[in-house]
């Protein structure tokens, strides 16, 4: 659904020499990952972007390099690991799942990399987490921990919430946004967390596209449906310049 491996490295060089982006090592409880941080400026609102079951690849580069040019600081995570980027479904399901299974584990790889951003000067008090699919649903795992940030966003995400969380803790609104037609996080997945969120008093937006399946936003994937990327897109500008006022 992406492009290779040798193509991500030729990208990152490439983003790096025309957009002032930079590829960060740096460690999770010792363990070493890959993000990508790029700032237009100093002192701009951050964007933390968490990717999908593919890992860190050209995909969250490209969406980076979108933000930074609007204005934000971005510091696309890496929650698998340094050169982990998985092609075969297989891999995939067995990165993800083990964050899954470890939900503690992912919250401290989530906060390792915002400690990361901010390492690199970025302000976490002026941020908004926003992920795709498996990224969405480790960016609600975020919001459950309490992070204190301005905002959450979800493109296609994972939305069920594990046994014995919640959202009493959450702080800043959240912006759902996914495809009506999504077999795999279903309309009804949808509507149970609009009920969660309710009770939880939790302010919330829940947008769905018609005819918009699972990771309708990825370029060039035959999933891709370009009038839910652009009207999901649309959105989550406007609720960065709210969020950021």
């Amino acid at each position: 659904m992406k492009k290779s491996v040798v193509f991500l490295f030729i990208f990152f060089m490439t983003t790096s020499a025309l957009a002032d982006g930079k590829i960060i090592s740096y460690q999770v409880n010792n363990a070493p990952f890959e993000g990508y941080y790029i700032s237009p400026a100093p002192n701009t609102p951050l964007v933390l972007l968490v990717h999908d079951w593919d890992g860190l690849t050209d995909y969250e580069i490209k969406r980076a390099n979108m933000l930074a040019g609007m204005g934000y600081t971005v510091f696309a995570a890496d929650l698998f690991g340094a050169g982990v980027r998985p092609t075969e479904v297989k891999d995939k399901r067995q990165h993800t799942g083990e964050l899954y299974k470890d939900r503690q584990k992912m919250r401290q790889l989530l906060k390792g990399a915002l400690k990361t951003a901010e390492a690199q000067g970025a302000d976490l008090k002026q941020a908004v987490a926003m992920g795709y699919c498996f990224g969405g649903a480790a960016v609600l795992e975020l919001a459950r921990a309490g992070e204190d940030l301005k905002g959450y966003v979800t493109f296609h995400g994972g939305l069920s919430t594990p046994e014995g969380q919640d959202y009493s803790k959450t702080k800043g609104e959240l912006l759902i946004l996914h495809g009506t037609a999504d077999s795999s996080i279903t309309m009804e997945d949808f509507a149970k967390l609009a009920v969660e969120l309710e009770k939880s008093a939790v302010s919330h937006e829940m947008i769905s596209y018609s005819g918009a399946p699972h990771a309708f936003t990825v370029f060039g994937s035959d999933r891709y449906r370009e009038d839910a990327d652009k009207k999901s897109w649309t959105r989550f500008s406007k609720f960065l310049e709210t969020a950021f006022e």
